[in-house]
């Protein structure tokens, strides 16, 4: 660990504030992690003196190609059920073999893809007026569906709030309005988002 080394102390309910010393070791942890996975089958050991690594987080690790940006898996978690390092190692694994819009990730495809690391604050209750587009991610429940976007996918897309709700409804597989029912749960979260350099 630098000397200098320093972890911001984020309010409850904002993103971590992690340091740039943090969010280079956990871009490299990645890579490493996608290597030694899909080319030896196996976890390496998530080492880290950090402190801010080793808090629980929840975490969405996003792969896309360097040369066009197109999306090529993602995957996370909802809870912060375990360490933010090791949150991270185990998404991009998930990203790179078990998004079913996509075959798993090849080892020699790995040079050719950028990794880019969404860490999320806790979920709480929203209302639909109170979305912020480009700063909350959203998920509604209603009964066995429920789905996800995080913050950055109406930016990607030019959403206005209620296209990015209908949004959110399509990928729970409800109707497009159902976001106006009120047998649904939506709730919010922020995140921390950053990724490799192109």
């Amino acid at each position: 660990m630098s000397k200098n080394h320093k972890t911001a102390r984020a309010e409850p309910g904002r993103p971590p504030g992690l340091c740039a010393e943090d969010k280079e070791t956990l871009l490299r942890l990645a890579r490493q992690t996608l290597n030694d996975y899909l080319g030896e089958g196996k976890l390496p050991q998530s080492q880290t003196d950090l402190e801010g690594l080793l808090q629980p987080h929840a975490t969405f690790s996003t792969l896309r190609r360097r040369d066009s940006g197109e999306l090529r898996g993602c995957r996370g978690e909802r809870l912060a059920l375990r360490p933010l390092v090791e949150s991270v190692a185990n998404m991009v694994v998930a990203a790179a073999t078990d998004d079913q819009r996509f075959p798993p990730v090849r080892i020699d495809e790995v040079p050719d893809l950028r990794i880019e690391i969404s860490v999320l604050t806790p979920m709480k209750p929203m209302q639909p007026e109170e979305v912020v587009v480009g700063r909350h991610g959203l998920m509604i429940t209603k009964g066995h569906n429920s789905g996800l976007l995080l913050p950055q996918v109406p930016r990607t897309y030019g959403w206005d709030r209620e296209e990015f709700l209908r949004g959110l409804c399509r990928k729970a597989g409800l109707s497009e309005n159902a976001w106006e029912a009120g047998d649904v749960q939506l709730y919010g979260f922020e995140t921390e988002v950053w990724g490799e350099e192109d």
